[in-house]
């Protein structure tokens, strides 16, 4: 039933908006049943039939550019981890890494920055991209998760590297993570807030 209705939700913006989505192989990526990415050269996307992302945070690139944002979703089985570049700027490439708060899972060198090339999770993308979306299932997680959300963009002074606004890692680079409660995705309608597992 979670897969037909999530087939249907993609297969309606195809039909209605006649948009290029793309699912990439999970086999491209990583061997995780928890994981898939899709990726869109349309301004249409699931988030347009929901009030407000349950997180939003600047994807900045080359440390001074604001290239779009990064939100997370839910559909009430998968979180879904969503790059959306701005008008003037497409996506090359993504990775992203996420897991609990605490138990260290974004891989870092002993310096601490992170290791981009471990990341669980991320593949490179078709000319002109400006939507990727990863969907993770959310009882992968706790309440309190912690995610690095990676891209190679180009822009208007050709391409850079780019990271959803957050905290700093803490190593000698600008590489940032964002922390965020599943309890602020509630997709019901009551207040699940409480304390973080």
């Amino acid at each position: 039933m979670k897969t037909i209705k999530l087939l249907f939700l993609f297969l309606l913006s195809i039909t209605v908006l006649n948009c290029s989505t793309e699912e990439i192989s999970n086999q491209e990526i990583n061997k995780n049943p928890n994981f898939r990415v899709t990726e869109s050269t349309s301004n249409f996307s699931f988030r347009e039939s929901l009030d407000e992302p349950c997180t939003s945070t600047r994807l900045m690139a080359g440390q001074n550019y604001d290239a779009g944002t990064v939100t997370v979703d839910t559909d009430g089985v998968d979180l879904i981890i969503r790059y959306t570049t701005n008008s003037d700027w497409s996506i090359n490439a993504t990775h992203l890494s996420i897991g609990n708060c605490g138990e260290q899972t974004i891989p870092t060198t002993g310096a601490g920055n992170p290791k981009i090339g471990h990341f669980e999770h991320g593949t490179t993308h078709a000319t002109g991209v400006n939507i990727v979306e990863y969907y993770i299932n959310k009882d992968a997680l706790n309440d309190l998760y912690c995610f690095a959300a990676h891209a190679v963009v180009t822009g208007p002074n050709g391409e850079e590297t780019a990271w959803a606004e957050g905290f700093d890692f803490g190593g000698n680079s600008w590489a940032m993570y964002v922390e965020a409660r599943q309890s602020d995705c509630d997709v019901s309608g009551t207040n699940n807030s409480g304390p973080a597992k």
